[in-house]
């Protein structure tokens, strides 16, 4: 799933958790691309990794309990994890940023918002401290937050306002890579559209590149260029925007979408993919899905690694009745 001339490249990842002795399989054989000025969607139900492949690639995961057994990340060529600590820390903020998921939890709540983005701005840029304010109420202004705002705390914020400044965050050193933790999870409908809005027309002018972390398809489509389906730790389907959309192949994906409400249906429930996601301290063998599919036969769970097919050019699924397997 290489593409010429990737930003970032993500190449066999595997990454486990130790908990109580047992072993979390957390992340298992992820391969990825992205280029340039391109969005990634990462789409699956929750503890299916999604949030553990974005922290890998910052490498922010907690050690322990969290461990990368194998697996490249190479951002412009360049393997994050064979980078020393001082390395990674001129990464961290200035080449890639992340927005996390809760912006209660991301903001320092005894320091002002202002002063929070200014020390990002400080450390990854050679400004002087009043350079670096004036970066700091640009963002803010950039974002929708007045620039009077800078002296202001967490708590004065609403949680819409918190996640502009966590945006702001993210972008005040320009950064060629976003992360895009569920960034409009906790915000009404109206504000998640002016957010994301927000971060298209950011992205657009700074030529950012951004994996998006959502559980949301129409997040997805108003977003994303491709999207990789993510199940128990793997991609089980990787395709354009368009491939997910107008021809889902893998039957998780097809379930994901049976799940949505459609206004042009006239059934009074919807239908969802029956069961839970699987134990990842005991993932069943062959397909991690086949305990719920409702196409699986015996030799779905017989299989070893399952391969990924090329469906058509750049359009992928792990299953082995697509790609005349039926």
């Amino acid at each position: 799933m290489e593409q010429n001339e990737n930003f970032l490249q993500v190449r066999d990842l595997v990454v486990e958790y130790t908990s109580g002795g047992q072993v979390v399989h957390a992340v298992n054989g992820v391969s990825l691309s992205l280029d340039r000025g391109q969005t990634l969607g990462l789409v699956g139900e929750t503890g299916a990794g999604k949030t553990t492949i974005a922290k890998a690639i910052l490498d922010i995961l907690p050690n322990p309990p969290a461990k990368v057994r194998s697996g490249e990340i190479l951002v412009d060529g360049q393997d994050i994890l064979k980078l020393s600590e001082h390395e990674k820390l001129k990464i961290r903020g200035n080449k890639i940023a992340m927005i996390f998921q809760d912006p209660m939890t991301a903001l320092n709540p005894v320091m002002s918002v202002g002063e929070q983005i200014t020390e990002a701005v400080l450390l990854h840029n050679d400004f002087t401290r009043t350079q670096a304010e004036a970066r700091t109420v640009e963002m803010l202004e950039m974002v929708g937050i007045p620039g009077q705002r800078y002296v202001e705390f967490p708590h004065q914020f609403s949680g819409g306002m918190k996640q502009r400044v966590v945006i702001a965050m993210a972008l005040a050193c320009d950064p060629e890579l976003l992360l895009a933790d569920e960034p409009t999870t906790a915000l009404d409908v109206t504000i998640q559209a002016q957010v994301l809005e927000m971060i298209n027309d950011l992205k657009t002018k700074l030529n950012t590149s951004m994996i998006l972390i959502t559980h949301d398809l129409g997040v997805v489509a108003e977003t994303c260029d491709n999207v990789a389906v993510i199940y128990a730790g793997k991609i089980v389907e990787f395709g354009t925007k368009r491939d997910l959309f107008k021809a889902p192949a893998h039957p998780y994906t097809l379930g994901l979408f049976d799940s949505l409400p459609k206004m042009d249906d006239d059934s009074k429930e919807l239908h969802p993919i029956p069961g839970l996601p699987p134990d990842p301290t005991n993932l069943p063998r062959g397909c991690s899905f086949h305990p719920r599919c409702p196409r699986a036969t015996e030799a779905c769970s017989r299989e070893g690694e399952i391969p990924m097919i090329e469906l058509s050019p750049g359009h992928f699924c792990r299953c082995i009745r697509t790609g005349g397997n039926n």
